[in-house]
């Protein structure tokens, strides 16, 4: 493989340490999200614990065909980030353009669909306040939606500057930086579905 040359710091003295210091910058960044969402995971199941009839009940009214929808939109949308940090490694400019294009459509078709699933509960009044499983539901899907918004902005900064041919053999941190960003997201998202949706 490639070094990742000059990347992002072209200050720097040695680009290689520069990147690897940006890229262990990012991993220490997914890991405070990680923790973020450990904490939101854990009173989850704390009060699941002290409410079960309430998390059932709330549960039974989430629409589960929609949370699968959006399953599949971001495991594929993972994919097509995957294959855009490949073709960033290979110098495909082609390729990297199209797949970045394909990971940001598949972040917007997750927002709509997310917003279909939220309109119909929001205009028959079930909000973050209604009970506890819709707070909880409310606050953690609201704030993976936040880095889905995040990750999509990334994204189309990173095609923008593939539109330029800014990435190359030589040069492609940046989208593996935001590939580690996405499959976060993705990820986040893989614990929320079974939990929110089908436990």
């Amino acid at each position: 493989m490639s070094e990742p040359g000059t990347f992002f710091h072209l200050h720097e003295e040695d680009p290689v340490e520069a990147y690897e210091n940006f890229k262990l910058g990012m991993w220490i960044f997914l890991a405070t999200e990680v923790l973020l969402f450990g904490g939101l995971f854990a009173a989850y199941f704390i009060f699941k614990f002290i409410w079960p009839t309430v998390f059932e009940d709330g549960s039974s009214h989430l629409n589960k065909f929609m949370g699968g929808l959006n399953t599949l939109v971001l495991i594929f949308s993972s994919f097509s980030m995957a294959m855009a940090v490949d073709a960033a490694q290979r110098g495909q400019q082609k390729k990297l353009v199209r797949n970045l294009a394909i990971t940001l459509f598949f972040a917007l078709c997750f927002i709509v669909v997310k917003g279909f699933e939220w309109g119909p509960k929001l205009s028959h009044g079930i909000t973050p306040g209604s009970d506890v499983f819709f707070s909880v539901y409310y606050m953690t899907t609201g704030l993976h939606l936040l880095h889905v918004l995040v990750g999509m902005s990334f994204i189309g900064l990173l095609l923008a500057r593939a539109l330029k041919g800014r990435y190359h053999e030589e040069n492609f941190g940046g989208v593996e930086i935001g590939g580690l960003y996405w499959h976060l997201v993705d990820i986040i998202w893989i614990f929320l579905f079974p939990l929110l949706y089908l436990i």
